[in-house]
């Protein structure tokens, strides 16, 4: 099995300099802020120059370095040559632009490698904090070059579960809120990889996500011993003609069977409201 060690080394040096251009416009006031075209019929996603410039560079860093694999990203218009190869970058150059914009520092510039569907490589780094969380598919997480390891939690009413803003402000998470210790936390890669940590035992959304701001928070929690599944309980594949999948299910590992039963016994909740 490969290491895929360059390829770390590589996404994690690209993402460390996309996130100083991130944090350039962080630690100033934003002039200009413009909606994108993308997502007709979901929540608006915001475009600064700050996203796009780090994709920029990131495209530039990673296709620079191996120029044979493929590419997917939020701010790069989409091409059906990415499921033709057997490797492809997939990357989110600021996973939380809301909370960039409104100067909470949970946000994250995610790069992920794929092979055939299965994420092999995964860097997530907030600029903000200075915390590099990265994984490679047998070689175990990290934070900050330290080993990282999801949490121990196994009760599901004991658990702290980390939920959006925006979908508790929509009414999403109260119908889960008895049953497990709800936190407020930023953008899902950042929920992601602060699991990958052991800060916070599990997350959930039943709202459909984009692979890229899901697949390098993935194998960060799957190589810190957690599991990530879909809402079926099914492994997710990336590299899909259709970048949007349903929601995801993310969890310390012992938790999982908790949550989804959890989930189906409430999540028709949700879907009425």
């Amino acid at each position: 099995m490969p290491s895929f060690e360059r390829e770390r080394a590589v996404a994690e040096a690209a993402a460390r300099e996309a996130g100083a251009i991130v944090k350039r416009y962080y630690e100033k006031p934003i002039e200009q802020v413009a909606k994108s075209d993308k997502g007709a019929g979901r929540e608006e996603n915001w475009l600064t120059q700050a996203d796009s410039e780090s994709d920029d560079l990131l495209k530039e860093r990673l296709l620079g370095a191996f120029p044979d694999y493929g590419w997917l990203s939020e701010e790069t218009k989409d091409s059906p040559e990415r499921l033709a190869k057997e490797r492809v970058w997939i990357v989110d150059p600021l996973d939380g632009t809301r909370e960039f914009t409104l100067r909470v520092p949970e946000f994250c510039v995610c790069v992920a490698l794929v092979e055939n569907g299965k994420p092999v490589v995964g860097v997530e780094y907030n600029p903000a904090t200075n915390r590099m969380y990265s994984a490679a598919r047998g070689a175990g997480a990290t934070l900050n070059g330290s080993p990282a390891r999801v949490s121990k939690q196994a009760h599901v009413a004991l658990a702290h579960v980390m939920a959006s803003r925006s979908e508790d402000k929509r009414g999403e998470w109260e119908p889960f809120k008895p049953y497990c210790h709800v936190e407020l936390t930023g953008s899902v890669a950042f929920k992601l990889a602060e699991l990958s940590v052991g800060n916070g035992d599990a997350t959930f959304t039943l709202t459909p996500k984009n692979e890229w701001d899901i697949c390098a928070g993935t194998i960060l929690v799957e190589e810190a011993g957690g599991k990530v599944t879909g809402l079926e309980g099914e492994p997710l594949v990336f590299n899909r003609r259709s970048p949007l999948r349903p929601g995801m299910v993310a969890s310390n590992g012992l938790l999982h069977d908790g949550l989804m039963a959890l989930i189906e016994a409430h999540g028709g909740e949700v879907k009425k409201k």
